[in-house]
């Protein structure tokens, strides 16, 4: 599902402590929370929420500064259609879907799998879909430095879905961009490039 590394230190102060308050919680909801089926879940919802959140332990720049490479070519570099899971940070159920890049080198490319390594990065944090379709493009802008950057979010949300409005075929769309995507006609080429093919 990712291609962060899962964590799995079970001796770790932070996942003892998260283990301690899911079994309180458990107790709190569950009239018979030490039957079987709970035992362990303390346990696996602490390294769930662990991984879910291990983006927090990730420099997304460095992802990117480690496959930089100099290249002159200053065409458009689209990377779309990469899946991403996140927690709202609101509700902290999940929102999916999937992202896509795009950027115009200005001497330097990067390795097109640490596109989606660095989508990854924001997306295992407590998020909000605005703020991490900015800060994708902000990490990329900032350490390439390329001619511009453009994001596009598409998402479903859980927060939506399985409560309050449950609006269940909802997908909400974000967009940022910088530099040469601030010209429409190079926005609407990005856009008609990642549009689903008939």
């Amino acid at each position: 599902m990712s291609s962060l590394i899962p964590y799995s230190d079970e001796e770790s102060e932070k996942f003892l402590a998260l283990k301690h308050h899911y079994e309180e919680i458990l107790k709190l909801i569950e009239p018979d929370a030490g039957r079987e089926g709970l035992v362990r879940t303390p346990l696996r919802v602490a390294k769930t929420l662990l991984d879910f959140t291990s983006g927090y332990e990730i420099d997304p720049a460095a992802i990117l500064k480690s496959a930089m490479f100099k290249e002159d070519y200053s065409q458009m570099v689209i990377v779309k259609d990469i899946d991403f899971y996140s927690l709202c940070e609101h509700h902290m159920l999940p929102f999916y879907g999937k992202a896509h890049v795009a950027y115009i080198p200005n001497g330097y490319i990067t390795g097109l799998s640490k596109i989606a390594r660095v989508v990854d990065a924001f997306a295992r944090r407590l998020q909000v879909q605005e703020r991490m379709t900015s800060q994708i493009k902000d990490c990329i802008q900032e350490t390439l430095q390329p001619l511009g950057v453009m994001v596009v979010i598409e998402a479903s949300h859980m927060c939506m879905q399985m409560r309050g409005v449950e609006k269940q075929n909802s997908v909400t769309t974000t967009s940022d961009f910088t530099g040469a995507f601030n010209r429409a006609k190079t926005r609407e080429e990005f856009m008609n490039l990642i549009a689903p093919r008939k």
